[in-house]
C-alpha cells in the first residue's frame, strides 16, 4: 500500500507539473510578436521578443503581452513645405508602417509601443514622417522633386525608414498623390513641356509629310516609266511581227514570181514604220519623265515651305516666352528697386523730422529758462537775446561801408562863418562819423529799448525823459520803504 500511494503521488505530481508548465508555456501567432517582460534571468535587457514559436514564462518574476504586425496607412496632408527654391509647395501623401518584425528592430518596438494604441502609435510615427518629409523637400528642386517620383519617394524612405526603425515601425510603402504649389509653377512647367511637345510633333508630321509625297512621287514615276516600256515594247514586237509576217509574203510572192524589188520596198517600209514606233516610245518615255521630276521637285517646294514654317512658329514661340520672362524679371527687379528708394527716402525724412523736432524742444527749453533768469519779464529776456547779436548786427553795419574806397578828398576851408571856432572840414567829419547808424539806432530797429547806462540818443528832452524815468526807476530799489 505505502509503495501504491508513492507511486500515485509522483504520478499527480507529474501530472500537476505537465499541467503548469503547459499553462505558463506562451506561442506567438504570425501576425503578432510576442513580448515577454520583467526578469530575464542575466539576459542584460528588460526585455525579450519573440517572433514565432514560443517560449516558457515564469509566473510572478515574468509576464507577457502582445503587439500587432497589422500594417497602419497614415496620411500626412503636407502643405507649404519650403523646397529648396524658396517655393512652398503641398505634398499630400499616405505612408504605411508596422511594428517590425526584425530582430535588430523589435526590441526598439518593445521598449517604445508596448501597451500604446493604435492611434498613439500612428500620431508618433505622423510627426516623425512630416518632420523627415519637410527636410526632404527641402534639400530637392521642384524640378527634381515632380520630374523624377522614383528618386523623390527613394530620398524619402533613406530619410524616414531610419527613424521609424528607432521607435521599431517599419516603412513599407510611400504613395505621393498629387503635388501642387502656390506659385503655379509646376503648371507652368507642364504648359513649357507641353508647347515643346507639340512643337516636335509638328516638325516630326512635317518630315513624314515630307518623305510621304517624296515616295508617293518615286512611285508614280516608276510606275509611268514602266508602262510606257511595256507599250513601247508591245508595239515594236505587233510591227515586228507585222514585218516578218510581209517578209514571209513578199517571199511567198518572191517565189510566186513577183519581183525582188517588190519584196525590198516591203522591208524597207516595215524598218520605217518600226522607227517610226520607236521614236514616238522614246518620246512618250522622256514626257513622263520629264513630268515626274516635275511633280518631284513640286513635293520637294511644299515640304521645304512646311517645314520652314514650323520652325519659325516654334522659334517665335521661344522668343515670345524669353520676352514674357524677361519682361517679368525687369518689373520685378524695378518694383524691387523703387520700394529700396521709398524706404530710404521715408527713413531720410523721419530722420531730419526727428532732428528738427530735438533742435525746437532744445530752444523752447532754453528760451523758457532765459524767461525765467530775467524773472519772467519777456522784455528783458528779449533785450538780452538782442544784446548777444549786437556785435554781430555793429560787424555788419561796419562791413556795408568797409569796402568804400575813396581815391581822394579835397576841402577848401573858408571856415562855417558861425564864430564858434569850428570850419567846414571839422563838420564834414562830424557829419561823416553821424552818418552811421548809432548803437541805439540799430536796437530801435530791431524793436528794443537798451538799458541808459549804455547812453541814449536823442534831443534834450527826449534825453531828459529818459533820464526820468530811470531816476523813478531806481528810486524804489534804493528805498523800498517810501
Amino acid at each position: 500500500m505505502p509503495y501504491m500511494l508513492m507511486v500515485a503521488l509522483g504520478i499527480i505530481i507529474v501530472f500537476i507539473t505537465i499541467v503548469f508548465l503547459v499553462n505558463r508555456y506562451r506561442k506567438c501567432p504570425s501576425d503578432k510578436i510576442l513580448v515577454v517582460y520583467g526578469f530575464m534571468f542575466g539576459e542584460g535587457r528588460s526585455s525579450k521578443c519573440i517572433h514565432g514559436g514560443g517560449t516558457f514564462v515564469w509566473p510572478l518574476i515574468q509576464d507577457y503581452a502582445y503587439m500587432s504586425l497589422t500594417p497602419m496607412t497614415i496620411n500626412i496632408p503636407l502643405t507649404g513645405a519650403l523646397s529648396q527654391q524658396n517655393i512652398r509647395i503641398n505634398v499630400p501623401s499616405s505612408f504605411t508602417v508596422q511594428i517590425s518584425p526584425d530582430e535588430n528592430i523589435m526590441g526598439n518596438a518593445a521598449d517604445c509601443l508596448l501597451n500604446q494604441s493604435v492611434d498613439d502609435i500612428e500620431d508618433m510615427a505622423r510627426n516623425i514622417i512630416i518632420g523627415q518629409l519637410r527636410l526632404t523637400v527641402a534639400s530637392l528642386t521642384i524640378e527634381e522633386i515632380n520630374g523624377d517620383r522614383e528618386n523623390f519617394q527613394t530620398k524619402i524612405r533613406i530619410n524616414v525608414e531610419p527613424e521609424l526603425n528607432k521607435i521599431g515601425l517599419n516603412l513599407i510603402n510611400v504613395n505621393i498623390t498629387d503635388i501642387t504649389d502656390e506659385a503655379d509653377y509646376i503648371a507652368s512647367i507642364g504648359k513649357k513641356a507641353a508647347s515643346e511637345a507639340v512643337n516636335k510633333a509638328k516638325v516630326d508630321v512635317a518630315i513624314q509629310d515630307k518623305l510621304g509625297s517624296i515616295g508617293e512621287s518615286e512611285a508614280r514615276k516608276d510606275k509611268d516609266i514602266q508602262v510606257a516600256n511595256n507599250d513601247a515594247s508591245a508595239q515594236k514586237g505587233i510591227k515586228k511581227a507585222e514585218a516578218e509576217k510581209r517578209c514571209y509574203v513578199a517571199d511567198q510572192e518572191s517565189l510566186a514570181i513577183k519581183g525582188e524589188n517588190e519584196a525590198k520596198q516591203t522591208i524597207a517600209l516595215s524598218n520605217a514604220e518600226l522607227k517610226v514606233i520607236e521614236a514616238e516610245a522614246f518620246r512618250k518615255a522622256e514626257v513622263a519623265k520629264r513630268e515626274a521630276e516635275v511633280e518631284i521637285q513640286k513635293a520637294q517646294y511644299s515640304a521645304e515651305k512646311q517645314r520652314l514654317n514650323a520652325a519659325e512658329v516654334a522659334k517665335q514661340e521661344i522668343d515670345k516666352q524669353k520676352i514674357i520672362i524677361e519682361a517679368e524679371a525687369a518689373a520685378e527687379k524695378a518694383r524691387q528697386i523703387a520700394q529700396g528708394d521709398a524706404d530710404a527716402i521715408l527713413f531720410k525724412y523721419k530722420a531730419e523730422a526727428e532732428g528738427q523736432k530735438a533742435l525746437l524742444e532744445a530752444k523752447a527749453e532754453g528760451y523758457k529758462r532765459l524767461v525765467q533768469s530775467a524773472g519772467d519779464d519777456v522784455n528783458a529776456a528779449s533785450t538780452l537775446l538782442m544784446i548777444e547779436k549786437l556785435q554781430d548786427i555793429v560787424t555788419l553795419q561796419t562791413e556795408a561801408i568797409r569796402n568804400i574806397k575813396i581815391d581822394k578828398v579835397t576841402v577848401w576851408d573858408r571856415g562855417n562863418g558861425s564864430g564858434d571856432g569850428k570850419t567846414s572840414t571839422a563838420d564834414f567829419l562830424s557829419g561823416m562819423v553821424k552818418s552811421l547808424p548809432p548803437l541805439h539806432d540799430v536796437a530801435k530797429m530791431a524793436g528794443l529799448q537798451l538799458p541808459t547806462y549804455l547812453g541814449s540818443v536823442g534831443g534834450k528832452e527826449e534825453q531828459a525823459a529818459a533820464q526820468a524815468a530811470a531816476a523813478a526807476t531806481a528810486a524804489p530799489k534804493a528805498n523800498p520803504k517810501a
